[in-house]
């Protein structure tokens, strides 16, 4: 029996593993859910079930995360994302999605993905959803991971996984999973070398080599990208390599290896206010204070770099930027206990450094990180009924120390003086088991349950200065966490063309320690009373294909959210705190389709409506000696549009001497939403179009196999649209008391990025 057909889910560990797998070999039960939304298809003579990148045996246990029952799970394959496009970041590939939004980070290739609007508020990093490369977990035990050092180049096939998925993934999914593949040496069988290029400078080399010898699997990656942005002060560059190597001694035992490293070096242009960028997008003519353009934002840095006067300063004259690394060593082993049982155990470390000099403060640390898992899969019967267990054990640590500077004016990115200094330990301890049951031809039930136990300790000091002197003051925190979050789901065949599913999860995210340590007045301090953010989620959904050509799926999702996580800036350069918002719900609704209605010809659709307002939630706001309290029941949570769409058409020509020659118009299209608790400011909506032509054809009687050439219009009509951005929090008067209105929000600096105007890029690849 298959995987994609594979006989659904296990139980209690001790009950599966006694069973016995007669039932298994008499029962055939199709009972897998449709990957309706662009699966990609496993490459030509790569077995489907083999686990990431590994030669295994067809009748050894898959991993639960390849095709796990009942949940709601996107997959993303190469055509028309990666494979015939320039995939300049992960964000457009992403898009693709229903469920997912997409915005612009702090840097050229720096996305910010949220699922369901659970990330849609964050400053830099991804929050509230865990991220896997090959099985390997990328999200360190903080909660944090970056795009901007992923290369989409890399990879064959994303998995987006919506809703609260800790019962599967433990810690901070409490929006989802997103689950990278590499391409494996045997998808390659070979070497390819690609180059793109196009408007601002852009420039990426990129070159995969990939085998199979013997027990000895091998891919590699590597790319050079570049550019000058499309804003002043904005240019670019990041190198990667991406290893995955496999060795298959004997047909049960598998050993992985992984291996990343990305480093990037990037100027950042200044966030504008609302006000600034519809005066000045693109931030251009902003070099320096006394000669800038109209709507340029500066920045005010204390002239000292430590206290009293201040100086305006743009982004040229600040050397706003960043430099980071990030490095990950990574390495497994399985083991087949029997023909319906494998155990897997892993091990990584990885390394997330950073130097980040930009707007009012310069951050400098280095978060090295341990992450251990071991898990034991079982195919085979339960009761006489075919099934799939599974059960592990996760560990993981990071000890992080991070510096804190105000910045000094002029000469580059100069430091001012020391403001923070934190050091801290975070651990994660927690177990996970799961059971997917076919309860009949028909029918398929799945439970899962995760418990983990947290711990946090460190200490924050922070400093200030005067003409008097320097104060100190300092934070300790020693919190620990404990949290369950149970799954249950219910999926209803009732013939090949339909799956029906009802789902019940949670999810839990704890506070890092970094959130404990920023005050709501946006400097180093003390905010340890933060409490575990956590979600219940309700999930109705239906799949159907009556043939091939056709795809379509639609989800309706209702999550109840306590001590929801919510962050924000509280003005012009400084750093971004984080608070509980007692309760808030999110609901929506997610469409996936895609229809071959005629040959050659695709359309895709990918569309989300996300409904975010806070139910319990009084906001107290300060000026001078005044103190008032607002109540933000009912108001839209900020940072979340309402709407988002995704549609393409296209058209590749299926035979005679043109075959190979294709091209698709796609339109993404993204709602407005507020950037405040009070909603009085909103960022706008837009819609942007997208044109590509690309040709493919095999080469004959030469060295190279394959030549891929594609050029792509991107923004056609030129749109000027918010790319991102920040919430902003609202202030009060501090004579009147009064809140500050809609207009004193618009001029606030530090929150606008604008999305790049219209540009062209292209690109060819040599596969030998």
């Amino acid at each position: 029996m298959s995987t994609r057909h594979a006989a659904l889910c296990g139980g209690p560990l001790a009950l599966l593993l006694a069973g016995t797998p007669a039932a298994l070999a008499q029962t055939s039960i199709t009972l897998d859910e449709l990957s309706v939304e662009g699966e990609a298809s496993p490459a030509k003579g790569r077995d489907a079930t083999a686990p990431f990148g590994v030669a295994a045996p067809p009748g050894s246990a898959p991993s639960v995360i390849e095709h796990p029952v009942g949940e709601i799970v996107t997959s993303i394959g190469r055509t028309n994302t990666i494979a015939d496009r320039p995939a300049t970041s992960i964000g457009a590939v992403l898009a693709n999605s229903p469920g997912v939004t997409v915005r612009q980070g702090n840097g050229g290739r720096d996305v910010i993905i949220s699922i369901r609007g659970n990330n849609a508020r964050s400053t830099g990093v991804i929050k509230n959803t865990v991220v896997l490369e090959d099985g390997f977990i990328l999200t360190q035990p903080d909660g944090a991971a970056r795009f901007d050092l992923t290369d989409p180049r890399a990879y064959s096939r994303i998995d987006v996984f919506r809703g609260p998925q800790s019962p599967l993934f433990g810690n901070y999914a409490t929006g989802g999973a997103i689950a990278f593949r590499t391409r494996t040496g045997r998808e390659i069988d070979g070497y390819e070398i690609g180059v793109d290029a196009g408007s601002f400078g852009y420039l990426s080399n990129y070159f995969t080599v990939g085998g199979v010898s013997g027990p000895f699997e091998i891919s590699l990656f590597a790319s050079d990208v570049r550019a000058n942005g499309y804003q002043d002060h904005a240019s670019y560059d990041t190198q990667t390599i991406n290893l995955l190597a496999s060795y298959t001694p004997t047909p049960d035992n598998r050993f992985t290896l992984k291996v990343i490293n990305s480093t990037l070096d990037t100027n950042l242009p200044a966030r504008a206010s609302l006000a600034q960028y519809r005066i000045n997008p693109y931030q251009r003519g902003c070099a320096a204070t006394a000669s800038a353009a109209p709507g340029c934002a500066t920045f005010n840095l204390f002239s000292n770099g430590a206290f009293g006067a201040t100086v305006p300063v743009t982004a040229d004259e600040g050397g706003f930027g960043r430099n980071d690394r990030r490095t990950i060593v990574a390495a497994r082993w399985e083991h087949d206990l029997d023909a319906f049982t494998t155990w897997r155990t892993q091990l990584g470390f990885d390394e997330r450094n950073f130097n980040q000099p930009f707007y009012t403060t310069s951050s400098r640390g280095s978060y090295p990180s341990w992450n251990f898992l071991t898990d034991v899969t079982r195919r085979g019967d339960l009761f006489g009924l075919p099934a799939t267990g599974y059960v592990a054990l996760a560990y993981n640590t990071i000890d992080n120390h991070i510096t804190t500077f105000n910045r000094a004016p002029y000469s580059g990115p100069r430091l001012g003086a020391l403001i923070g200094d934190q050091g801290a330990v975070q651990s994660n301890l927690g177990g996970r088991a799961r059971l997917e049951l076919a309860l009949s031809d028909q029918w398929t039930g799945i439970v899962g349950l995760s418990a983990e136990g947290t711990a946090i300790t460190g200490r924050n000091l922070a400093f200030s200065y005067a003409a008097s002197g320097t104060a100190r003051s300092f934070a300790d925190v020693d919190r620990s966490f404990l949290n369950v979050a149970p799954e249950l789901a219910l999926v209803y065949r009732p013939d090949e063309a339909w799956a029906l599913r009802g789902r019940v999860a949670t999810g839990y995210t704890t506070p890092a320690a970094s959130n404990l340590f920023i005050t709501p007045a946006g400097l180093p301090g003390n905010n340890t009373q933060l409490q575990t953010q956590q979600n219940v989620g309700f999930d109705l959904g239906a799949e159907w294909s009556p043939v091939e050509t056709l795809r379509l799926s639609v989800t309706g999702f209702y999550e109840f959210f306590r001590n929801e996580l919510v962050s924000q800036s509280p003005g012009a350069g400084l750093l971004a705190y984080t608070f509980n918002a007692p309760a808030s719900e999110h609901r929506g609704l997610e469409v996936g389709a895609e229809w071959a209605f005629a040959p050659g010809w695709r359309g895709v659709l990918a569309y989300t409506f996300d409904d975010q307002i806070y139910t319990r939630y009084t906001e107290q706001l300060s000026a001078g000696s005044l103190t008032r309290r607002f109540d933000r029941a009912g108001n839209q949570i900020p940072g979340v549009p309402a709407h988002q769409l995704l549609a393409r058409l296209g058209y590749d020509v299926p035979s005679g001497p043109l075959a190979g020659l294709g091209g698709f118009v796609e339109t993404v299209v993204q709602g407005d939403f507020y950037l405040d608790n009070a909603n009085l400011l909103k960022a706008p909506g837009y819609a942007v179009v997208n044109a590509n032509v690309h040709y493919a054809t095999e080469l004959t009687g030469g060295y190279a196999k394959r030549l891929s050439v594609y050029l792509e219009v991107r923004n056609v009509f030129d749109t000027t649209y918010v790319a991102s951005a920040q919430n902003l929090a609202n202030t009060i008067s501090g004579t009147t008391g009064l809140q500050n209105n809609a207009a004193t929000l618009a001029t606030t600096t530090g929150s606008v990025f604008a999305g790049a105007p219209r540009n062209i890029v292209g690109g060819m690849r040599l596969a030998f």
